[in-house]
Order: C-alpha cells, then sequence, then structure tokens
C-alpha cells in the first residue's frame, strides 16, 4: 500500500519523447527504471500509450500496421521511463527485416537493466497469438514480471470479455506470480487506473533501488 500512495506522485501526462533507438546498443542509459509496452501491430499499443499519458499524439499510431519499427523512449522524470517496443505481426516488410526485430527485442528484454515490467497488449478477441507466447517465454526466461492488456475490450459484451479474461488467467496458471491480466479499453479509457497502478508500483520501486545513500 504504501508504494501505491507514493506511486500517486507519478504524473503520467508529463510524459516527453526522449529518444529512438534501432538496437540496444543505442539505448539511453541504462540506469533508473522503465516500463515497456509490446504488443502485435494491431493490439492498440500506441493508442494505450496515448490515453495513458493524456497525449494523441505521444505515440505513433497508424492505420497500417506495424510502422513503429524503433525502440521509442519517453521520459517521466529523470529516472522514470516507458518504452513503446516496435510492433510485431502484420507488418509488410522483409523476412529479415522482421528477424532483425525479433532479435533486437530479445536482446532488450534480456539485457537492459532498468526494464522492471513489461506491458504485453492482446486485442481481446484473439489473444495469445505466437508472437505474445514468444514473449511470454522471454519474460519467463529471465523472470521478467509482465501485465497483460486485453485491449479493445469495447468490442465484446461485458459476459464474453469477462471469459476471455478468465480463460486466459486460467490458461496463464503456471505463470501465476509472474503475470497479472485485466481488461483495457483506449476508447472507454476501461481499466485505465488498473493500469497506472500496477506501472507505479513498478515504477516507484524500480526508482528506489537504483537510489543510494552516501554513508556519510
Amino acid at each position: 500500500m504504501d508504494n501505491e500512495q507514493a506511486a500517486v506522485n507519478i504524473d503520467y501526462r508529463r510524459a516527453e519523447f526522449l529518444k529512438s533507438a534501432p538496437s540496444l546498443n543505442e539505448c539511453p542509459a541504462d540506469s533508473g527504471a522503465e516500463v515497456a509496452f509490446a504488443g502485435r501491430s494491431n493490439a492498440g499499443k500506441s493508442s494505450a500509450i496515448n490515453v495513458l499519458t493524456g497525449n494523441k499524439k505521444l505515440a505513433r499510431t497508424s492505420k497500417t500496421p506495424g510502422r513503429t519499427q524503433l525502440i521509442n523512449f519517453f521520459t517521466l522524470s529523470d529516472c522514470q521511463r516507458i518504452v513503446d517496443l516496435p510492433g510485431y505481426g502484420f507488418a509488410k516488410v522483409p523476412l529479415a527485416v522482421k528477424q532483425q526485430w525479433q532479435r533486437h527485442l530479445e536482446e532488450y528484454l534480456r539485457q537492459r537493466q532498468s526494464l522492471r515490467g513489461l506491458v504485453l497488449l492482446m486485442d481481446t478477441r484473439r489473444p495469445m497469438q505466437e508472437f505474445d507466447r514468444m514473449m511470454l517465454s522471454w519474460a519467463e526466461s529471465c523472470n521478467m514480471p509482465v501485465h497483460i492488456l486485453l485491449t479493445k475490450a469495447d468490442k465484446l459484451k461485458k459476459g464474453p470479455a469477462k471469459s476471455a479474461l478468465l480463460q486466459l488467467q486460467k490458461e496463464l496458471t503456471p505463470l501465476q506470480g509472474l503475470v497479472s491480466v485485466q481488461l483495457f479499453s483506449a476508447l472507454k479509457k476501461t481499466g485505465l487506473d488498473q493500469l497506472q497502478a500496477r506501472l507505479n508500483i513498478w515504477l516507484e520501486e524500480g526508482a528506489a533501488s537504483t537510489t543510494t545513500v552516501d554513508p556519510e
């Protein structure tokens, strides 16, 4: 509870673009705390980030999936960031390019020390596609906590949406403790408070763990 209360001070509306990086080596300094957003190209990732920050133009949205091909960093404070990872799935690019994206994603997830958690977005109507399973496998292998957003929940009636949530929670039982799931709608802002609460905990704990006190 203390973490959640302290985290109230995080103002996501202060998010500002910091840098785009094509690979891990070109990312900003690996310090402080950051949370990354990942998802298939049509999962609504950019829309979720824009709703979270109250800035419709912060993360790039497009009717052509797969336009985000870089790791995009946004600052919240001197030591807290959110990260928009490359979309994956429907992008009309050569296989070699997709494989390169995949390699950079894996390097980022496995080696980025300031990464405190991963928000994985899935369309409520089509969860657990190949890319989603790949991301969860990477996260499990490096013990990275994951919070799943079942997006576009407004496209389903309340009953079917709840059923989709319960079914996915059941499927992810072996990862209990590492993975959490919620319904989310960028259009209706459904689940926004729950998402913010999860990010607050990760970003506050991560930032606090990087703060050192001089013994003198």
